[in-house]
Formats: C-alpha cells, structure tokens, sequence
C-alpha cells in the first residue's frame, strides 16, 4: 500500500542525506500517517481512514462530513 494520506493525499519527500564528509545519499521522509476511525452520522457508519496529522487536524476542525463531501467531487 501506497505511503500517502487518503484526505490530503500527501505523499513521501525524496532528497539527499549529507553526511560529514558531504557524502550524500538518497533518502525519503515519510508522511505521518495514521489509522483513524470516524463514524459518518450522514452515512450511519464507521469509516477507516489513512491520514496524515495535518488530516487528523482538518476533520478535527471542519468536521469528517465536510471532508468526505470535499473527496467525492
């Protein structure tokens, strides 16, 4: 499964790591995702999602009914 968050649809950052010696390597930041479970009272019936903790904040703040509206269009 694919490391980005289903509302946002923020995915990994790719970049290099510069050692010391500036040496550098290819590495990636993962997005903070999380398993969240929300119950969608227009639809009577949990949802699972995987977001990101800007996710989390945005449902937390306009609600999981605006943001659902907001990815089916």
């Amino acid at each position: 499964m694919a490391k980005r968050c289903q509302v946002t649809g923020s995915g990994p950052g790719y970049g290099k790591q510069v050692s010391h010696s500036h040496r550098r390597t290819s590495r990636r930041w993962e997005p903070n995702l999380q398993r969240r479970r929300y119950w969608v009272p227009s639809q009577r019936r949990w949802v699972t999602l995987r977001l990101s903790a800007k996710a989390i904040k945005t449902i937390d703040r306009k609600g999981i009914d605006a943001v659902l509206s907001g990815m089916e269009q």
